[in-house]
Order: C-alpha cells, then sequence, then structure tokens
C-alpha cells in the first residue's frame, strides 16, 4: 500500500483489500479518476469488475485505502460522507512527514472508529 500510495503522489492513491475473517489478503491498487490531491474516487466500473473478482476468489471486501499526501492519517469529511461499507476497514496513509504513518478506522454511520491494525507474515 505504501509503495503504490507514493508512486502515485501528488495525487491521492487508492485501492482495495480482500481476504477471509476480516483478514486482509489481496491489494487491489485503483486508479483515482478524480485524479485529486485532496480526494479519491474509484470508477463504479472498476469497483464492480474488483468486487466479481473478490468473489471468484471466495472473499469478500475487508478494507479501502487511500492517501493523505499532506494531511494526517485521519479522515476527511468527504471520506466520512462516502463511506458506504461499514464492515470494511478504512485505512489511510499520510505521506506529509518524512516517514508514512498509517491508520485504520472503522466508519458506521458517519462515526469514525480507530481500529488496531495487526501485521501477519
Amino acid at each position: 500500500m505504501i509503495n503504490h500510495c507514493k508512486k502515485e503522489l501528488p495525487i491521492e492513491a487508492c485501492g482495495l483489500l480482500s481476504g477471509y475473517n476480516r483478514k486482509c489478503e489481496a491489494l487491489w491498487k485503483t486508479k483515482n479518476i478524480k485524479q485529486s490531491k485532496h480526494s479519491f474516487e474509484i470508477s463504479q466500473k472498476e469497483t464492480d469488475k474488483l468486487f466479481r473478482l473478490i468473489e471468484k476468489n471466495g472473499q469478500t471486501l475487508t478494507g479501502i485505502y487511500h492517501s493523505h499526501p499532506k494531511a494526517a492519517p485521519y479522515p476527511s469529511k468527504p471520506d466520512i460522507f462516502n463511506a458506504h461499507y461499514p464492515e470494511a476497514a478504512y485505512i489511510i496513509i499520510s505521506l506529509g512527514c518524512s516517514r508514512p504513518k498509517v491508520r485504520s478506522f472503522r466508519i458506521i454511520n458517519k462515526k469514525v472508529l480507530p481500529m488496531k491494525i495487526k501485521l501477519y507474515e
């Protein structure tokens, strides 16, 4: 995720994560059709295609990630407004400091709930 986000600078990068039992197993890089430094959007066509692939693999959507090129790793108002998958982790990678900062949240009914990230090898 971090490498993808760095590669897309100066715009926000975005993508989906899928897996089993809320564990992320696969990363799906997507295109930010807004090409914006302050927001992102994944096309409905690309989203539908990836959801079919995720389902074909027997997985479910486990997360949605995007970068904040200069802002803190906290959901912006548009991030919260456009959060339509309460079962997914919303992961934000901030690239505004010398080292990337990664935070994860659940966004349920416009409420932002911090999540812990547990890394598996």
